[in-house]
């Protein structure tokens, strides 16, 4: 029997329509080809968060989701479980709070995490061989997929090989398969020097922290060699391309029904000699 693996993932303004107003929820998830015990979205820094939980509770309605949680409702408690503060983070804390929420959270043995910018290129069922592989190598803490289908750049980074993964030193918040018992500890306040390559805009992230941890304790990741996500950036155009869309449509259904009802559904006089086109 499969241990149980939890699905999750997050928005903020600039992705959120994506996620929700789209399939793309979908295809995150369903691109494992796993049956997830929990399907999680966290929902961080919007604008309007009822609006946002509004289309989340659409997306559990559909069974896209199973729950979602608001980031800040729950930030202060996984902080003080964590031995961390909101200032230690610096700029990157609106970069960190989700996934630290998200596996302060979660109740499964194991948490699939992919960032809202990045999929898997294609259906493939690898999280069975990585749960496999947890069990067979105590240093793995962490597994993903090939990030763009660089095999190539994954090869040069590991330290071993086997017949489906690398492995080797390195973690990355866009894609990653954990053991919760491993990171819901107060792990996250190590440093090291090769940590400090992550973006200097990003300050001290959770990305930076976990792989500070794994480092400096000689924890590997497995890059999973026969299947990709994908990772293209959120245009900041997106979100407004869709509100336009759905105006679009609504003025569109809106005319239609002018026409068929003679405008009698908004409380206008009725317009003669009209036909529906």
């Amino acid at each position: 029997m499969q241990p149980g693996v939890t699905f999750e993932t997050k928005c903020y303004e600039r992705d959120w329509r994506r996620l929700l107003q789209t399939n793309r929820l979908q295809q995150m998830a369903g691109r494992n080809e796993f049956a997830f015990a929990e399907k999680v979205l966290i929902i961080n820094n919007v604008k309007d968060w009822r609006e946002v939980a509004r289309h989340a509770g659409s997306a559990i309605e559909k069974g896209w989701l199973t729950k979602y949680y608001i980031a800040e409702d729950h930030a202060a408690e996984a902080l003080n479980f964590f031995d961390l503060s909101r200032e230690a983070f610096g700029k990157g804390y609106v970069y960190s709070i989700a996934e630290l929420v998200s596996i302060y959270l979660c109740r499964t043995e194991f948490l699939l995490h992919f960032a809202g910018d990045c999929i898997p290129e294609k259906p493939h069922a690898w999280i069975p061989q990585a749960l496999r592989t947890f069990d067979e190598d105590k240093s793995v803490k962490v597994a993903n997929l090939l990030w763009n289908g660089d095999f190539a750049e994954a090869k040069s980074e590991s330290s071993e090989e086997t017949a489906d993964f690398f492995k080797g030193f390195g973690f990355s918040d866009q894609c990653y398969l954990v053991r919760v018992a491993d990171f819901r500890k107060p792990i996250y306040n190590h440093t090291h020097p090769v940590s400090a390559r992550y973006p200097e805009y990003g300050g001290e992230l959770f990305e930076k922290r976990a792989d500070a941890w794994m480092r400096c304790h000689g924890h590997l990741r497995a890059t999973y060699k026969h299947a990709s996500y994908l990772h293209q950036n959120t245009p900041p155009a997106f979100g407004k391309r869709i509100q336009l869309f759905g105006q679009r449509v609504r003025r569109s259904v809106a005319w239609r029904m002018n026409l068929r009802t003679g405008g009698q559904e908004s409380g206008a006089a009725p317009v003669a000699d009209k036909k529906t086109p």
